[in-house]
């Protein structure tokens, strides 16, 4: 996927993360979604999140792919070993996340973090964009065994669109394109 075709796929989500919330109904943030014990709100802040956990991982994946291949194998590894714990810190961190931020402040970091994640892939260069890391692929679908920088700006995107697809709101009958 082109630097250009990204910062396009999270623009777009951007964009459908204020529809969704501007136009749910507090009934429907209240609803069960398919597939997750989250409610639709709680959902929508863990879609939020992936692109959180993007901007904090960048650091850490461009110093891990400037060191031996066992390196980042033996630290995947080790996060491999941990998935259980971690998936339980991801679940609970969703369910109050969006109640202690609120929609207000959860669009406007939206806004911050996909502005930021914007600027840095198009200030990047491109050999930088093509190194990478082993990643622990037991802690989210996306995750191959070993990605790029290119593929981990990517993920946020795709981690989007797979949740979004799990929403109950009467907006969501429309997916993304």
């Amino acid at each position: 996927m082109e630097r250009r075709d990204i910062t396009k796929e999270m623009e777009r989500a951007r964009a459908d993360f204020h529809q969704l919330l501007d136009s749910a109904t507090s009934a429907e943030l209240r609803a069960p979604t398919h597939g997750t014990k989250w409610t639709n709100e709680q959902l929508l802040f863990h879609m939020l999140f992936g692109y959180l956990l993007v901007r904090n991982l960048l650091p850490l994946v461009k110093t891990l792919s400037r060191l031996p291949a066992g390196i980042s194998r033996g630290f995947a590894a080790a996060l491999n070993a941990a998935t259980r714990p971690f998936h339980q810190v991801n679940f609970i961190g969703s369910l109050g996340g969006s109640r202690v931020l609120g929609h207000e402040r959860m669009e406007r970091l939206m806004d911050h973090v996909v502005a930021s994640l914007q600027r840095s892939l198009s200030r990047a260069r491109e050999e930088s964009l093509d190194r990478g890391m082993h990643f622990p692929v037991g802690w989210d679908p996306y995750f191959t065994d070993y990605m790029t920088v290119k593929e981990v700006y990517h993920y946020a995107t795709q981690h989007y669109d797979h949740h979004r697809r799990q929403l109950t709101l009467a907006s969501t009958a429309a997916a993304p394109t």
